[in-house]
C-alpha cells in the first residue's frame, strides 16, 4: 500500500459526542430531522450513511448490516434530502426542459411570415416532448432517492447520527429521536 492510499483510507474522528439512532422508515426519519432542526441543531451536524456505492467503494462489496455501522467510524457518511427537496428539483427539471423546448420553437418561428396561432403551435409541439423528456428524467430522480432509503431499511434501518455539544444537546437529541421511533439511540463519545 502506498503512502497515498493509505491517506485516503485515514478516517479523521473528532473528539465531539454524537448520538446515533436507527429508524425503520423514512417518514420516522424525516420527523425526527425536522423536530432537531427546529430546536436549534445545523444540518451540518446531522448526517446519514451514504448511497450503496459510496460503501462498497470505501468499505468492499461485503454485505453489511446498519447494527455493524452505528459506531463505525469508517461509516461514510451524507446529508440528507427531504421530499420536499427531491420534489422541489423534479419541478425544476421538467419546468428546465418545458422551457427550453418552448424556447427553440418559438425562436425559430421568430419571422416576420410567423403568425400567433403557427408561433403557438410551435411552442406546444417543441415544449411537449421537452416537458416528457424532463418528467422522465424527474421520475428517475425520485426513484434513485426512494431506492436509497430502501436499500438502507433492507439492510436494518437507516442510520441517523447527530453531533452534540453538551450533555444536554445529547439529551435532547436521543429524546427526538427516541419520540420518533428511533431504535438503539445512544451517543457515543466522538464523530467524523
Amino acid at each position: 500500500m502506498t503512502n497515498q492510499d493509505e491517506s485516503e483510507r485515514r478516517t479523521t474522528v473528532i473528539d465531539i459526542p454524537e448520538a446515533v439512532g436507527v429508524f425503520d422508515t423514512f417518514e420516522d426519519l424525516q420527523r425526527a430531522f425536522y423536530d432537531l432542526r427546529m430546536v436549534g441543531f445545523s444540518r451540518y451536524d446531522i448526517s446519514l450513511l451514504a448511497r450503496q456505492e459510496i460503501l462498497e467503494e470505501k468499505l468492499g462489496k461485503a454485505y453489511w448490516r446498519t447494527s455493524e455501522l452505528e459506531d463505525d467510524p469508517n461509516a461514510p457518511r451524507a446529508a440528507f434530502v427531504s421530499e420536499e427537496a427531491i420534489g422541489e428539483l423534479e419541478g425544476a427539471i421538467v419546468g428546465g426542459f418545458l422551457f427550453l423546448g418552448s424556447f427553440i420553437a418559438m425562436a425559430a418561428m421568430l419571422t416576420p411570415a410567423s403568425t400567433l396561432a403557427a408561433s403557438i403551435a410551435a411552442i406546444a409541439i417543441g415544449g411537449s416532448p421537452a416537458t416528457v423528456i424532463g418528467t422522465l428524467l424527474a421520475r428517475r430522480v425520485g426513484k434513485h432517492h426512494k431506492d436509497y432509503y430502501t436499500n438502507q431499511i433492507e439492510h436494518g434501518g437507516i442510520l441517523l447520527w447527530v453531533r452534540v455539544s453538551d450533555k444536554e444537546r445529547e439529551d435532547v437529541a436521543t429524546k427526538i429521536m427516541k419520540g420518533h421511533s428511533g431504535r438503539d439511540v445512544h451517543v457515543h463519545a466522538w464523530s467524523e
